[in-house]
């Protein structure tokens, strides 16, 4: 298993990068977030240019991986919101991928309401995009 530590700009002159076993340090962007209306995937406006920038990115960087990790809030059981955040995650990976991205680069995750930064904020309802590492 990758073991992943991130540091900060001390370390690499970035926002963040990943140590790597045997390697060098391996700059990380910092992570987009995509947001999302209550008990909801669906993508708007947006949240489809935010992806295509972050797509734009992960092109630039053809041998980055990209981390795609998806929350929900904290208004539906916890089964229910660990189902929405891997939809949620799923959904922004899918266009990733139509927008250019190998999925064989593209790791998904969904961790629920575990980790929201508020029970109900918009913040909790997003999945974050990461590049590298």
């Amino acid at each position: 298993m990758m073991l992943k530590i991130l540091v900060f700009s001390m370390l690499c002159g970035v926002s963040a990068c990943a140590i790597l076993p045997g390697g060098p340090p391996v700059p990380t962007t910092p992570a987009t977030p995509v947001f999302f209306q209550p008990f909801s995937a669906a993508l708007d406006p947006a949240a489809l240019s935010t992806i295509a920038s972050a797509a734009q990115a992960a092109n630039e960087e053809p041998g980055a991986r990209v981390t795609v990790v998806g929350a929900a809030d904290n208004t539906g059981t916890p089964a229910a919101n660990k189902y929405l955040s891997l939809t949620r995650a799923q959904v922004v990976a899918d266009t990733l991928v139509s927008d250019g991205v190998d999925r064989a680069r593209i790791h998904v995750r969904g961790i629920g309401e575990t980790g929201a930064p508020n029970d109900m904020a918009q913040s909790s309802r997003r999945a974050l995009i990461s590049i590298g590492g």
